[in-house]
């Protein structure tokens, strides 16, 4: 990679301070970005990588320090100006409007106009939009509703729109997690695209393989101040992991030492005319069973059917022998089986409600409804499970919303174990989440088997099924195609039997 270190900064983030109700946030934080230049942000959930992001692009105020763009001093009171001067974010949940086409998303606010009515200029608008296209070398309809298009595709659209403003800085959040492979190598190869053209670009990411790819310089916050910047080339990942945790961070999975037990959970004939077909496994007590396939595969959708959330679902399901019948979420519980969802803002936590009542929910007929007298007991239930979470937040009744998105996840584990379960499905249980809290989930699980509990594990990566799985069992296009004894898998074989090739058994 070609490292611009001696040119100008394009962006200059010196001694920023931003405090929330006496809470420091961010204290005398420093960035700096050149053109043409890709500067990984990096730090744990809550590290103030967020907080920095909003400080940038005008949603919060700074409380101290100054932002230099190109050499000039600015202040920013919101979005849109940030976006006028040149800085734009491409988050990781993208913000367009789903009704209008992705022309009208692209130039929404600043549309061109022609004639003395003042007319939008639609034809413009259009012909602008497939120009950006043919310069990201993207296939994308213009005339295309926002609603229709993959997740991969929104985010190109935002590109589109950061390049029709002639951006100085791109802000990238996160913007390989919902990505099949492909798809991020398309994204790889738009970001040397704007490189090339000067572009500076903050990268924002969890998984290293991406940082060391696609970035040439670091720069690491820890607990909301800065830690350390650098070339990446002068690094390796074990230093940099320890430059955001504040200590060393053993890179293995912590698979406790667990024989399994008798079976427990039986699935049979699993079937639904446009999911899964014939999918059918034994879990046995104490054991972690890892499910494994590409994009597309059919797991959280087998999952989901077995917590009850899918109909037009035929099958035979039995628990410890007693053939049971789950036709919704309150049966699933009944039975003993609580999954945790993959979409944690959307589907596994109330993020305007706090601590304290999202974990109780699910319990709340077991505590009583009218909790006046049970409040201490409410209080006491949801104190034991933060503190086995290692949860990080300044008070039990700080709403869920306030909390980095690793600490979400612990919140909407710890709600869901509040139910006793005897079986507990994991759906990408770390997905987007730091290295440390990673860890903290790691460390939990192999603790939950060590007490008993059986856990399903569907994760997207091959390391963490691999690492803590005592079984494997593979899927693609709907069928289950290989299980594999934790002797058994190997990242090749996984990955072959996941890719649906011909010989995948031989790769075994």
């Amino acid at each position: 990679m070609q490292v611009n270190n001696t040119g100008a900064p394009v962006l200059e983030m010196r001694a920023i301070c931003k405090r929330f109700a006496g809470i420091v946030a961010l204290n005398e934080v420093a960035l700096t970005v050149r053109a043409g230049e890709v500067m990984a942000l990096l730090g744990e959930n809550g590290a103030g990588k967020s907080t920095l992001v909003k400080t940038l692009t005008g949603i919060y105020q700074p409380d101290g320090g100054s932002i230099l763009l190109e050499g000039q001093p600015v202040t920013f009171h919101g979005p849109q100006q940030a976006m006028l001067a040149g800085i734009t974010a491409v988050h990781q949940e993208t913000v367009m409007f789903d009704e209008l086409t992705v022309a009208e998303n692209i130039f929404v606010g600043r549309q061109p106009c022609t004639g003395k009515a003042g007319r939008i200029d639609w034809k413009r608008i259009e012909d602008e939009a497939e120009k950006l296209f043919a310069r990201l070398e993207v296939a994308i309809p213009v005339r295309a509703r926002v609603r229709d298009l993959s997740v991969a595709q929104r985010h190109f659209v935002e590109i589109a729109r950061a390049l029709s403003q002639d951006a100085k800085v791109v802000i990238l959040d996160e913007p390989t997690a919902s990505l099949s492979q492909r798809e991020i190598v398309e994204l790889y190869r738009i970001i040397g695209q704007l490189k090339a053209a000067g572009t500076a670009i903050i990268f924002i990411s969890h998984k290293f393989d991406e940082i060391f790819t696609v970035a040439d310089r670091y720069t690491v916050l820890r607990d909301g101040q800065f830690v350390a910047d650098g070339l990446l080339s002068d690094i390796s990942e074990p230093e940099l992991v320890a430059l955001m945790v504040g200590r060393a961070v053993h890179q293995a999975y912590p698979k406790a030492d667990v024989t399994p037990g008798a079976t427990l959970l039986e699935i049979d004939g699993f079937c639904h005319p446009t999911e899964f077909d014939n999918v059918s496994f034994r879990l046995r007590k104490g054991e972690i069973l890892g499910f494994y396939g590409l994009v597309g595969a059919g797991r959280s959708e087998v999952m989901q059917a077995l917590f009850g959330l899918t109909a037009n679902v035929r099958g035979a399901v039995k628990i410890d022998g007693v053939p049971v019948r789950i036709t919704c979420p309150d049966d699933a519980v009944r039975h003993g089986i609580a999954y945790v969802p993959e979409d944690r803002q959307h589907h596994g936590a109330h993020l305007s409600l706090p601590i304290l009542h999202n974990m109780t929910l699910p319990v709340l007929s077991r505590l009583g409804f009218f909790l006046r007298r049970k409040r201490p007991q409410e209080a006491t239930l949801a104190r034991h499970y933060a503190e086995q979470l290692e949860l990080k937040a300044h008070h039990l009744m700080q709403n869920v919303s306030e909390l980095s998105g690793g600490n979400q996840q612990k919140v909407v584990l710890g709600k869901w174990l509040a139910t006793q379960p005897k079986v507990i499905i994991l759906d990408e249980p770390t997905k987007g989440i730091d290295i440390g809290s990673k860890a903290a989930v790691h460390r939990f699980i192999s603790r939950l088997v060590e007490q008993g509990l059986s856990v399903i594990l569907v994760s997207s990566e091959l390391p963490e099924v691999l690492g803590l799985s005592d079984r494997v069992i593979v899927m693609h296009h709907g069928r289950m195609v290989r299980e594999f004894s934790r002797q058994e898998a190997t990242p090749e074989s996984v990955v072959a039997a996941a890719s649906g090739l011909a010989d995948a058994k031989e790769a075994a």
